[in-house]
């Protein structure tokens, strides 16, 4: 059922339209994803999500895993019956996660051995494995599992970790089930340009439905993160999906879609959220500073959300500052609406001609704010 269209190719960037097509519904690109680690993005329901037009989320193999497990969610239906959300799930395949969160990890060629962040339990997780969960939780979108060096790794050791990150992509090809949702290979080889070309033409010569951009957006700076972004975008086949795992700064997205990137993730907008910082259309507010204690106004003047339509900053602050749950709530509703207006309006800017003048327009409001 997996299909991706391109629609409409901007003739001064990079940047395009398309439609995924999968078993749940579709996706307009450039789309970003809402991150729902736990089968939930965070204080928001499916529904609410649905308003503000949302269209596809990702949750992570590895939490899923662990708790409440894999099988345990088939048995009830499947992640999509599981969480009461009908459209599109992507699903991480656990690697970074293994490597970031684990007390205890060894990697060997089979896999990593693992010790569980929740109880210290020891567990390995393989390509195998980590398809076996994806399929089980009944995801669109699945991701190979890979290895995902820290920054400051050395060439020796990325030059390694590629090599191995694309066994496992082959043994995670192997390991898919026939009409299972779609397989997305990961490029790796963090800032080095030979190593991200070898990371391509081997995961390209394997044949996945899309690729992600991984190993981006962890301390190496924008620079460098445009100019692999760029790079990798240049390289890897115009008819498939290209994601940027992770990145998710407001101007990050604009300029990775002006590179020619479709899909994006990143708990940047709910995590803000329940740290008091919005995103608005005149740039970041910090609801608990102590200016806005008598500030009647809305988050933003141009947001059409619930929380501005229908409350004050003056009373969200004093939410915010009383510790009250439903603050999480009002400013992630927010967030991810300013999101997904964001994408609404890169889209029909990509297809009314006119991105190259937003890009401009949206770096200079940045600039100024």
């Amino acid at each position: 059922m997996f299909r991706f269209d391109i629609h409409k190719n901007d003739t001064r960037s990079n940047a395009r339209t398309g439609v995924i097509n999968t078993s749940h519904g579709v996706v307009n690109t450039p789309a970003f994803m809402p991150v729902g680690t736990q089968a939930t993005v965070k204080a928001l329901t499916p529904e609410e999500l649905e308003t503000i037009g949302v269209q596809i989320i990702i949750t992570n193999a590895y939490h899923m895993y662990l708790r409440p497990g894999h099988e345990l969610t088939r048995k009830l239906g499947g992640l999509h019956r599981f969480m009461n959300w009908k459209k599109p799930i992507a699903t991480d395949s656990g690697g970074f996660q293994v490597l970031s969160l684990s007390k205890k990890r060894k990697i060997s060629e089979n896999g990593v051995l693992f010790q569980s962040h929740l109880d210290g339990s020891e567990h390995i997780l393989s390509p195998e494995k980590s398809i076996e969960i994806q399929e089980t939780l009944g995801a669109d979108l699945m991701m190979c599992f890979d290895e995902c060096p820290p920054f400051g790794s050395s060439y020796e050791y990325i030059d390694k970790s590629v090599d191995l990150t694309t066994r496992w992509a082959v043994r995670c090809k192997d390991a898919k089930s026939e009409g299972k949702g779609a397989l997305f290979g990961i490029v790796q080889g963090g800032i080095y340009e030979d190593l991200r070309e070898r990371s391509i033409n081997d995961l390209v010569s394997c044949g996945f439905d899309g690729y992600s951009l991984g190993g981006l957006g962890i301390g190496e700076g924008p620079g460098n993160m445009y100019r692999i972004a760029g790079f990798c975008t240049s390289r890897l086949p115009l008819e498939k999906v290209r994601y940027l795992m992770g990145v998710g700064k407001p101007e990050d997205i604009v300029n990775s879609v002006a590179l020619g990137v479709d899909l994006f993730d990143c708990v940047i907008p709910t995590r803000n959220a329940r740290n008091g910082t919005l995103f608005t259309s005149t740039g970041k507010i910090v609801i608990k500073n102590a200016q806005y204690t008598e500030d009647d106004s809305p988050l933003d003047e141009n947001c059409e959300c619930y929380t501005c339509s229908n409350y004050s900053k003056a009373y969200l602050r004093h939410l915010y500052v009383c510790g009250e749950i439903l603050v999480h709530r009002l400013l992630t509703l927010h967030n991810l609406c300013f999101y997904s207006t964001l994408m609404r309006k890169i889209r029909e800017s990509i297809e009314n001609g006119t991105f190259s003048q937003f890009k401009s327009e949206f770096q200079k409001e940045a600039l100024s704010n």
